[in-house]
């Protein structure tokens, strides 16, 4: 026995004894494994195109995408998610639903919160009707499709309970991207404690640092960090899990655009897809999760990063599930865990890859 099997033999007897699965290493040609979790609102937007960059990647497989509740309501979005993936003639992805509610924010609570400390200009599912529409409807009510119903149907398991089977499945291998509200991954915490140190890894669409003074020198719509907003305590839950690594991307993800000129360039391609995506693409809106999920797909578009604590603020005050970070020697010590936090991409190449990832055709088996 070489002195590599020697290592390779103890470190998982050692896991064994401390009752967590041996993960057989991972060879160089098997795929990368991810379960990627959103509010998929629609039709187009952020949400349903981030799924794009993992559809693409040659080394990756999707194992499901899972939804919650956050920019829309969760029972309209598992049928948007379930369209979007017909129209791009995807068919062995399957559309997890998970949370309805967040963990413990109603909309009666963030109503009170908005009458003491200000208005918030996106509340999701919790939006207020604009005079004359009725576009904001109840969680069990789901709209009209203009792009048409979807034909397949979704799981018949919850995401908190796929996201635990699937970490189980594959051990050390299962990369979670997080695009919305974190209550899938709070709850999968909550009942299996293994599940955050059995993934391989979280990278999240959120953790906007100096998102105040943003909103008043640059776009308050752009910079209110609403996916740890929305339910505040799941994201807690999250953040102080034991991940083997964390990676917030939110501060960089107003960095990129969609831009009539990038619709173009993605409009050269012709397919359902990309006519879908130049139709209903959220015009000049940046592109949130599509840059997350690219940081995950190729970590090399990280130019610059930083290492601090974080978690979220409980209190019920002015920073009401706004992040907090601290270096090491002055955080509180109360299970805060370390996060890359993402400050600048290589934006260029960024845009590349999803102009790719949007025209993208499913591989030959």
């Amino acid at each position: 026995m070489t002195a590599k099997h020697r290592i390779m033999t103890i470190a998982a007897t050692c896991m064994l004894a401390a009752g967590l699965p041996a993960a057989a290493p991972a060879r160089a040609d098997e795929p990368r494994l991810v379960i990627a979790d959103n509010d998929y609102t629609g039709p187009g937007g952020t949400d349903l195109q981030s799924i794009l960059l993992f559809l693409d990647a040659p080394d990756i497989r999707l194992l499901g995408v899972t939804v919650v509740t956050g920019d829309q309501w969760e029972k309209e979005e598992v049928q948007r998610a379930l369209r979007f993936l017909e129209i791009a003639n995807v068919k062995d992805v399957p559309v997890v639903p998970g949370a309805e509610v967040p963990l413990i924010n109603t909309k009666a609570r963030l109503n009170a919160w908005e009458r003491t400390y200000g208005r918030l200009p996106w509340k999701g599912a919790w939006n207020d009707p604009k005079p004359g529409s009725s576009s904001v409807h109840g969680p069990d009510d789901i709209p009209p499709f203009e792009e048409g119903a979807p034909t397949t149907q979704p799981s018949p398991q919850r995401a908190a309970d796929f996201l635990i089977e699937q970490v189980h499945k594959y051990p050390h291998q299962v990369s979670i991207y997080e695009g919305g509200p974190m209550t899938n991954l709070a709850l999968a915490v909550r009942l299996d404690p293994q599940f955050a140190s059995l993934a391989k890894e979280l990278v999240f669409m959120g953790g906007i640092i100096d998102a105040n003074l943003l909103q008043v020198t640059v776009n308050a719509d752009n910079y209110t960090d609403f996916n740890l907003l929305f339910d505040p305590e799941a994201a807690h839950i999250v953040l102080t899990a034991p991940w083997a690594k964390i990676t917030s991307v939110g501060n960089v993800t107003n960095d990129a655009v969609m831009t009539p000129d990038l619709l173009n360039e993605i409009a050269k391609k012709k397919s359902p897809l990309t006519d879908y995506i130049v139709k209903y693409a959220w015009k000049n809106v940046p592109l949130w999760d599509e840059m997350a999920a690219a940081v995950l797909v190729d970590p090399s578009l990280v130019t610059k990063e930083t290492t601090a604590l974080m978690d979220v603020d409980l209190a019920r005050g002015v920073d009401y599930g706004r992040i907090h970070v601290w270096p090491q020697e002055y955080a509180p010590k109360l299970d805060e865990r370390p996060v890359n936090i993402v400050e600048k991409v290589d934006v260029e190449r960024f845009l590349k890859l999803f102009v790719r990832a949007a025209q993208f055709e499913p591989r030959q088996q």
